[in-house]
C-alpha cells in the first residue's frame, strides 16, 4: 500500500461540534487540534519540522525521495530493526512517498516528523514504537546532537550556502552509516555454519564468452594478457612475490575466482544463504564503448540476464536481497541517461534494485550500491607476503614530499589537474615529482609503485570520475593520499576505509585549488613529520591488508584481504536484515 504526502491543500471536512467531543477531550488545546482536519495537521507538522530529518516509527516503512540535485528517485528502508535505521533527508521541492508493507496498516505509522535544522544538523535516529511522544522525540534529538560533528561539513568538505546540496551530502552520510552498521564484528566467519555461498552456473554468454573477446575489446590494447593467471595478469618479478600486471577492469574475474575457491561455497542452492551472480557486466559495457551500436544492443545482455534469473526459484525467495553482483566499472556506466549513449541501463532495471551491487565506484544515493577497492597489482599468497611488503615500505626512503602521477584534462576546464601539475613542476625537485601519464610510463606498474614508495604524499584529484585506482596504489605503497573530492574515497569505501579519513589522508577542497586560494605543496609542507609518520604506520599496518585482493588460492590466516572483508560483511548484512 502506498501513501503519498505532498504539500497540496487538503479538502475541507465537516465541522464537528465541540460538545460532541467533551467525553474524549477536556482541554482547550485538544479541542483546538481536533477542529483541524487530520491531513492539515500532518502538513503543518511537516512544515514546522521540515528540513533534513525524517523520523519514522512502524515496523516496515520505505521512504522514497526525489530531487533535482539527486538526479534520480532513490528509496531507503526504515524500521525498528537496527539494520533498517536509514532515515532520509527531505529537500526543498522534493516529494515524499511512504510505502507501507501490505501486511501493515496505517496505524503502524506512528509519527512522520521533520526537524528544522541548521546545515550542521544530521537526520535523527529512528524512534521506536515504545517512545513516540513529542518529548521523547526531542530527547532523542538532543542526545544525538553530539553526532553533528561526524558530518562532512566539520571537515569543510562542503561550503555553506547551498542548503539543498548540503542536504544531499547528508543523505550520503546516512547511507554510509547504514553500510557501516553491516560491518561484521563477530568471529563467526571462521566457520561455514549458515554461511553457504551458491555460485550460479550462468550460460557462458554472460561471462566466459565476454572474456574471449579480450583481444579487440579496446582498440589500442589487447586485454588477453591481463586476464591470464586468474585475471591477475603476468608476474612482476622486480617488485617481488605476489606482484602482477593487473588491469583495472579485472575485478569481476578476480572476484569470481575467489568465490569459486571460498571454503563456504555450496553446490546445493537450498543450502545457500548468499547467491553470487557471476555476470561480467563491466566487460559487457566495455566491448560496446568504442563501437557504433544502438542502445538496445548495449542493453540486451543485461535484460537477458534478468529474464534468466527470473527462471530460478531462489531469485524470488527474498526478493533478490540475498543476491550479489560484482561490477568492475563505475556505477554511472550502468545507469545510462537519456542524454547520452554511454553505457547500459542495467542498474536502472526494477529487478536490479534489491540485490547488492559491488562496484569500484558506487552511486552515492543508492544504498544497495557498495564501493569496494579497485584491484591493485599486489596479490599476496600468504601472511608472510604481506608482512614482507609492510617491512619494505615502512623502511622506504621517502625522497620527495609530494608526487603526482597523472595527466592534464585540457577538455575539462573545471578539472584541477592542470593547476596541480603547474604547482608541482614549479616546486623544487625534492618537494614534488610529476610523472606524466601521457608518456606511457603509467602503464608500467614498477614506475608507479616506485614513485609512490619514494613519496610522502600522493596527489589524487578526480579524473573522468571521482574515484581513482591510484588511491589504492598509493595506499599499498605507504604514500599518504591527498584527496580533493570526498566522493573519491570518503563516500565510497565504507567497508574498507575508516570513517575518520584524517587517519590515512589529507583533504584539500578542490574549489580552493580552482580559485587559487591554496598552494597544495605549501599546505603539505606544514604537516609535521611526526603526524606524517603516524598516518603512514596506520596505513601500512591497519589498512593495507584489507585493501588488496589476495591470490585466489591464497591461505591468509592473520589477515583479512579486501575479498574476505566484503564477503563477511555481506553475510552480516543478511543477518541484520533477517533479525
Amino acid at each position: 500500500m502506498a501513501i503519498s504526502v505532498s504539500k497540496k491543500k487538503a479538502k475541507s471536512y465537516k465541522r464537528v461540534e465541540p460538545k460532541e467531543l467533551s467525553f474524549f477531550f477536556s482541554s482547550f488545546l485538544a479541542k483546538l487540534f481536533f477542529r483541524v482536519p487530520t491531513i492539515v495537521l500532518i502538513l503543518i507538522l511537516i512544515f514546522l519540522w521540515s528540513s533534513s530529518t525524517t523520523i519514522i516509527s512502524g515496523k516496515v516503512v520505505h521512504i522514497c525521495v526525489s530531487s533535482r540535485k539527486l538526479n534520480n528517485l532513490y528509496c531507503i528502508s526504515a524500521g525498528t530493526e537496527p539494520n533498517l535505521d536509514t532515515p532520509s533527508s527531505l529537500l526543498n521541492g522534493t516529494s515524499l512517498s511512504i510505502l507501507v508493507d501490505q501486511k501493515d496498516t496505517a496505524s503502524n505509522i506512528v509519527d512522520v516528523l521533520q526537524k528544522e535544522s541548521s546545515p550542521l544538523d544530521i537526520p535523527s535516529p529512528m524512534v521506536n514504537e515504545s517512545s513516540t511522544s513529542t518529548n521523547n522525540v526531542v530527547d532523542v534529538l538532543l542526545k544525538e546532537s553530539s553526532r553533528n560533528q561526524i558530518l562532512a561539513f566539520r571537515n569543510n568538505m562542503v561550503k555553506s550556502g547551498d542548503e539543498e546540496l548540503e542536504m544531499a551530502y547528508n543523505d550520503v552520510e546516512d547511507q554510509l552509516q547504514v553500510h557501516r552498521s553491516w560491518v561484521a564484528t563477530s568471529k563467526n566467519h571462521t566457520t561455514c555454519n549458515g554461511r553457504g555461498i551458491y555460485v550460479y552456473e550462468l550460460p557462458t554468454k554472460f561471462n566466459k564468452d565476454l572474456v574471449a573477446q579480450c583481444e579487440d575489446m579496446i582498440p589500442w590494447v589487447n586485454l588477453c594478457k591481463y586476464f591470464s593467471n586468474d585475471a591477475m595478469g603476468e608476474s612482476i618479478q622486480k617488485l617481488g612475490k605476489g606482484w602482477y600486471q593487473t588491469h583495472q577492469y579485472s575485478l569481476e574475474l578476480i572476484f569470481h575466482s575467489h568465490v569459486m575457491n571460498h571454503p563456504c561455497r555450496v553446490y546445493n542452492a537450498d543450502e545457500a544463504k548468499l547467491f553470487y551472480v557471476p555476470f561480467y557486466g563491466g566487460l559487457d559495457i566495455l566491448r560496446w564503448h568504442f563501437k557504433n551500436v544502438s542502445n538496445d544492443v548495449k542493453d540486451t545482455l543485461g535484460l537477458d540476464l534478468v529474464r534468466w534469473l527470473e527462471s530460478q526459484k531462489h531469485w524470488f525467495q527474498k526478493s533478490g536481497n540475498d543476491h550479489v553482483f560484482v561490477l568492475g566499472k563505475i556505477s554511472w556506466d550502468f545507469r545510462r541517461s537519456s542524454e547520452t549513449k554511454w553505457g547500459s541501463r542495467l542498474l536502472e532495471l526494477d529487478e536490479m534494485q534489491n540485490p547488492v551491487k559491488l562496484l569500484i565506484e558506487r552511486q552515492p544515493w543508492h544504498v544497495n550500491d557498495i564501493g569496494i577497492p579497485h584491484p591493485t597489482y599486489f596479490h599476496p599468497q600468504s601472511d608472510d607476503d604481506i608482512i614482507t611488503w609492510q617491512l619494505r615500505i615502512i623502511q622506504s626512503n621517502r625522497k620527495s614530499l609530494v608526487s603526482f602521477a597523472g595527466a592534464a584534462r585540457p577538455g575539462a576546464p573545471e578539472n584541477i589537474r592542470s593547476m596541480l601539475i603547474n604547482q608541482c613542476t614549479s616546486a623544487k625537485d625534492e618537494e614534488c615529482k610529476f610523472l606524466n601519464c601521457n608518456s606511457g610510463k603509467c602503464d608500467q606498474p614498477e614506475s608507479i609503485i616506485e614513485l609512490f614508495m619514494e613519496s610522502e604524499f600522493c596527489l589524487q584529484p578526480p579524473g573522468d570520475s571521482p574515484t581513482r585506482k591510484s588511491v589504492f596504489d598509493s595506499l599499498i605503497s605507504g604514500c599518504i593520499p591527498v584527496i580533493f573530492d570526498p566522493f573519491t574515497a570518503y563516500y565510497q569505501y565504507s567497508w574498507h576505509l575508516p570513517e575518520d579519513h584524517r587517519k590515512y589522508s589529507v583533504f584539500i577542497d578542490q574549489e580552493d585549488v580552482r580559485n587559487m586560494k591554496v598552494n597544495v605543496i605549501e599546505r603539505l609542507l606544514q604537516i609535521p613529520a611526526r603526524e606524517r609518520e603516524n598516518m603512514r604506520r596506520y596505513i601500512i599496518y591497519e589498512l593495507l591488508p584489507g585493501l588488496v585482493y589476495g591470490d585466489p588460492k591464497s591461505k591468509l590466516e592473520k589477515f583479512q584481504d579486501a575479498f574476505s572483508i566484503t564477503i563477511n560483511n555481506l553475510f552480516e548484512r543478511l543477518n541484520k536484515l533477517e533479525s
